[in-house]
């Protein structure tokens, strides 16, 4: 089983900011919704684009390529081109640090 990895404080990750880490081998994007936050695979599951780069509206990325949309949280594929959904990541805040875990 994976461990928890430290990625950020959470002062460092404002609210409606997403901002991709590298945890075991995985580009992980972390979004402060509100200060909640979600982890998320930063690769669009329709082509692999950066979902970082795209625009990030309260729960929800839009791919800047192709406009697939999908909520970070959950990662549900809300619009096409996407279909299949993104993988999500368990996160923890401990002692005001940020922590993604990614399952092997």
């Amino acid at each position: 089983m994976s461990e928890f990895i430290t990625v950020t404080r959470v002062e460092d990750l404002k609210p409606g900011q997403v901002e991709v880490f590298e945890v075991e081998d995985e580009f992980v994007a972390v979004a402060n919704i509100d200060g909640e936050f979600c982890a998320f695979a930063d690769a669009c599951t329709h082509d692999d684009g950066p979902l970082v780069e795209g625009e990030l509206e309260d729960r929800v990325v839009t791919c800047p390529r192709h406009g697939a949309r999908f909520d970070v949280c959950t990662g549900e594929a809300l619009s096409l081109p996407a279909v299949v959904p993104l993988s999500t990541y368990e996160v923890r805040v401990v002692d005001g640090e940020v922590q993604v875990r990614v399952e092997e």
